[in-house]
């Protein structure tokens, strides 16, 4: 199972809500200039533009991570990394470019030892069995400002994680 049966199976949604419901991601893969993906993230919809360019579809809540890397013919000119929540219709966000309308930014790096750093935390948690979509995003938000500090980031442990859990479990 692929592309859009895939994503809705794994998210259990109706593929039937509207579109403005959903925070929408265009990744654009045009080799060696322009280059977005996903590194994490559960969409539950996918719209194929063309063969450079497709639109996925986040509902309201979801975290992912978007790459962004551009180049030309002086070398990189972008490396970008955002992990971001998507929001409800209405609520407040911040605008990033190719999300819409935006979303609720946990962390953002530039430059590519940055980028290529928070990639390297991101193998780290996953190593650990845990899935980077159900991180707390306090997590992503301790790492943003220690990298913005110059400081190393705590890691995100099978504990911390536990304790994330029943926190949002008990609703507090």
């Amino acid at each position: 199972m692929t592309g859009l049966a895939a994503a809705s199976a794994r998210a259990g949604r109706a593929l039937h809500a509207p579109p403005e419901d959903f925070t929408q991601v265009e990744l654009v893969w045009i080799e060696k200039q322009v280059e977005h993906w996903i590194r994490f993230g559960r969409e539950v919809r996918e719209q194929v533009l063309d063969r450079r360019r497709r639109v996925l579809f986040f509902p309201p809540g979801t975290t992912f991570a978007l790459v962004r890397w551009a180049a030309n013919e002086h070398g990189t000119v972008l490396s970008r990394l955002d992990i971001m929540r998507s929001v409800a219709p209405g609520e407040v966000c911040q605008t990033i470019p190719t999300v819409t309308p935006g979303g609720d930014i946990l962390l953002r790096v530039d430059g590519w030892p940055k980028v290529e750093r928070m990639l390297q935390h991101i193998d780290a948690i996953e190593a650990a069995n845990i899935d980077p979509v159900e991180v707390a995003p306090d997590h992503w938000r301790h790492v943003h400002n220690r990298l913005a500090a110059g400081e190393p980031p705590r890691a995100y442990t099978t504990q911390r994680h536990r304790a994330f859990l029943l926190r949002r479990e008990i609703g507090a």
